[in-house]
């Protein structure tokens, strides 16, 4: 009779989400207008996925160009991982989650989930010993973009509601995903550039100043970089502060000898 109720349970869970898929629709709409940068985009999507499916952990991984082909990496956890979020990531197919994003198909694992011969054990996470758990690809305009990653403790059979909820949920953050990941490569990509344009523009005044060429301009910049332990951003900007008072300060002294000659 227990076990009936808490399956009666769940299915409530399950039934009662519909009205909260309507709310979540809502809010993908709403945050694509606010262009949410990705890393809150996707806090927020585990927060949410977390409320909707138990689950004692939920990763989100995100599949990324790197120098040495796609990877997945960990970009968010219900749980706080600062070790390893920004950092774990692994290749396709790899592990239960990698060979989520490469067949692009669900794996639901109820019980001794290391035991799965896809399973891949990091050392930095005690989710590693969980019992059971549940992936699902995160998909936008037919093209795997990610991982949704959900753990649990003991052993826990999901309910085939629950798998097609979450690959639902999969679908529904794609674009989300994808959107607030463009716009924040757009935002790095205009931070490098303001940052070359400030470090060309300081090496100009130090070739100025001191009659050196532009290697060794940018050279006493890295020096600097290296023993203050500040970006080349911040040395660049210190260097044009600095000219712009001194250049202010001439304006102003050479103000009163042009009104003596005019005179």
């Amino acid at each position: 009779m227990a076990h009936a109720n808490f399956n009666g349970l769940r299915v409530l869970s399950i039934e009662s989400s519909h009205a909260n898929e309507m709310d979540f629709l809502h809010e993908i709409s709403s945050r694509i207008a606010a262009a949410d940068p990705l890393h809150l985009v996707l806090d927020r999507i585990v927060a949410f996925i977390a409320g909707m499916i138990p689950c004692d952990s939920c990763f989100l991984y995100v599949l990324e160009a790197g120098k040495e082909g796609q990877k997945l990496v960990l970009r968010a956890s219900k749980n706080p991982h600062p070790d390893v979020v920004d950092r774990l990531d692994l290749d396709l197919g790899v592990g239960v989650i990698g060979w989520v994003a490469q067949h692009r198909q669900p794996v639901a694992i109820a019980a001794n989930a290391s035991d799965d011969p896809r399973f891949k054990a990091f050392k930095n996470l005690p989710e590693d010993r969980f019992q059971a758990m549940l992936c699902t690809p995160i998909l936008c305009a037919g093209r795997v973009i990610g991982v949704i990653n959900l753990q649990h403790r003991l052993t826990y059979r999901h309910m085939p509601e629950e798998v097609r909820l979450l690959s639902t949920l999969g679908f529904l953050v794609g674009a989300e995903i994808e959107r607030a990941r463009l716009e924040t490569e757009n935002a790095q990509l205009q931070t490098r550039l303001e940052t070359r344009k400030a470090v060309d523009r300081a090496k100009s005044v130090l070739q100025r100043d001191l009659l050196i060429g532009e290697d060794e301009a940018y050279q006493r910049m890295q020096s600097e970089s290296r023993n203050r332990r500040k970006s080349m951003r911040e040395i660049a900007d210190a260097i044009l502060l600095s000219d712009d008072l001194r250049q202010g300060r001439l304006a102003e002294a050479a103000r009163p000898q042009r009104a003596q000659a005019a005179f």
